[in-house]
């Protein structure tokens, strides 16, 4: 049985990807992406040439919905805060976080947020701070 999950992949220069990926690894330098549209073909993505891979509940999501950047309840993983060299925020638990490495997941504060969890590439990354609460 192959696991589908729902992705977008934001790329560090602003494009956008989304449909659903089967083979996405960390161990690996590229996945592919089958868009929602029936007969386009699979869209191979470079690890590299991403911000961050977003596994997500639904491709529509709720654009008036704004994400709160505090914890409600207790998460596993040390709760850090990622800010990408575009400006935009994350606040999340990581149980991987390693700065040696070249991304990570975490899973975001808010539970209702859109996204299951989201991997960040290290390389679109301006910091990395650990926070409490």
């Amino acid at each position: 049985m192959q696991i589908h999950n729902r992705i977008v992949a934001r790329f560090a220069d602003g494009r956008v990807v989304k449909g659903i990926t089967q083979d996405f690894s960390v161990t690996r330098d590229y996945f592919h992406v089958i868009p929602p549209e029936p007969g386009v073909p699979p869209v191979r993505v470079g690890i590299s040439s991403l911000k961050a891979v977003f596994f997500v509940k639904d491709h529509v999501g709720n654009k008036d919905y704004s994400e709160k950047k505090a914890f409600d309840k207790l998460v596993p993983g040390r709760k850090l805060q990622v800010v990408f060299k575009d400006g935009e925020t994350l606040v999340g638990a990581s149980t991987a976080y390693d700065a040696a490495r070249p991304g990570f997941f975490m899973t975001p504060a808010d539970p209702k947020s859109n996204n299951d969890r989201i991997f960040v590439v290290a390389r679109a990354v301006r910091a990395v701070a650990f926070i409490s609460g």
